[in-house]
C-alpha cells in the first residue's frame, strides 16, 4: 500500500489570504495526521507565498509522521533543508515565478548538478527523490545521480485519465517498472485526485507514495477534511 502524504500549501494559502493564523497550519497538519495520513508535504517557494520557510522549521517539530520538503535547490533552498532536516527532499525545477509545478527534470542535462545535490543531502541521511516525467530516459538519467527514489509528474495522467484511462496511465506503468529495475522507490504527485487515484495506484507496480494537496484539500470543503484523507487511504489499500 503506498503511503498518503497530505500537501499542506493550500492551508498555507488561506492562512496568509488574512495575514493571521486562521487556518492554524501546525494544527491543520496534526490533524490530517490524526485523519491517517502517513506524511506532510510542504513545497516552499522564494517568495513565501504560501508555504513560509518558517512552517518548515515549526513542522519538523511537530510532525509525527514523516515531512517532505519539495522544492527547487537554489541556495535559500539548500540552507533550509540543511537547517530543518526533513525525513524526505524532493528536487523539482519549478521557476522562480512558477504558479506551480509543471515538468520534471531533465536529468541527463542536468545530470551533474543533480548528483551533486543527492550527494549532499544523503551525505545528512535525507532521503532524496527526484521530479521526473513519465520517460525511460529520464527515469534512466535519475537511477545514475544515486538518488533513492523518483517521484513521477502526473497532470499527464490525470488529464488523459477523463478520455482513457488505459492510454493515460502506459506510460506511467512502464517508467514505474524501469525505475523498480533500476533499484529506485517509486513516488508520485500533482493533479492525483479522488477520480483517478484508485486506478493509478492498481495499475503502478511498487508504488510507494502519493503526494496529493490541491485535490484533496479542495474535496474536503465539500466532504470534510477526516473523510477525505479516509477516503484516500481507502483507495490506495
Amino acid at each position: 500500500m503506498a503511503i498518503l502524504s497530505v500537501n499542506v500549501n493550500k492551508i498555507a494559502t488561506l492562512r496568509n489570504a488574512r495575514g493571521g493564523n486562521v487556518p492554524d497550519l501546525l494544527k491543520v497538519s496534526a490533524d490530517i495526521e490524526r485523519f491517517g495520513a502517513q506524511g506532510i508535504t510542504i513545497h516552499p517557494r522564494p517568495d513565501e507565498r504560501h508555504i513560509r520557510y518558517q512552517d518548515a522549521r515549526d513542522l519538523k517539530r511537530m510532525v509525527t509522521t514523516e515531512l517532505n520538503i519539495e522544492g527547487n535547490p537554489i541556495e535559500s533552498f539548500v540552507k533550509l533543508v540543511e537547517e530543518v532536516r526533513p525525513h524526505q527532499v524532493t528536487l523539482v525545477p519549478d521557476a522562480v515565478d512558477a504558479i506551480t509545478s509543471n515538468a520534471g527534470w531533465d536529468t541527463v542535462k542536468n545530470k551533474n548538478f543533480l548528483k551533486e545535490m543527492v550527494d549532499h543531502f544523503k551525505s545528512m541521511g535525507i532521503r532524496t527523490s527526484i521530479f521526473v516525467d513519465p520517460v525511460l530516459e529520464m527515469v534512466e538519467g535519475a537511477a545514475k545521480t544515486g538518488v533513492d527514489r523518483i517521484e513521477l509528474y502526473t497532470e499527464d495522467y490525470a488529464i488523459g485519465y477523463v478520455k482513457d484511462p488505459e492510454a493515460a496511465i502506459k506510460p506511467y506503468v512502464e517508467a514505474a517498472e524501469a525505475a523498480h529495475d533500476l533499484s529506485l522507490g517509486i513516488n508520485a504527485g500533482h493533479d492525483l485526485s479522488l477520480d483517478n487515484i484508485e486506478y493509478f495506484s492498481k495499475h503502478i507496480p511498487n508504488l510507494k507514495e502519493v503526494s496529493i494537496g490541491h485535490a484533496l484539500i479542495s474535496e474536503s470543503l465539500y466532504l470534510g477534511l477526516e473523510n477525505v484523507v479516509n477516503m484516500y487511504k481507502k483507495k490506495l489499500s
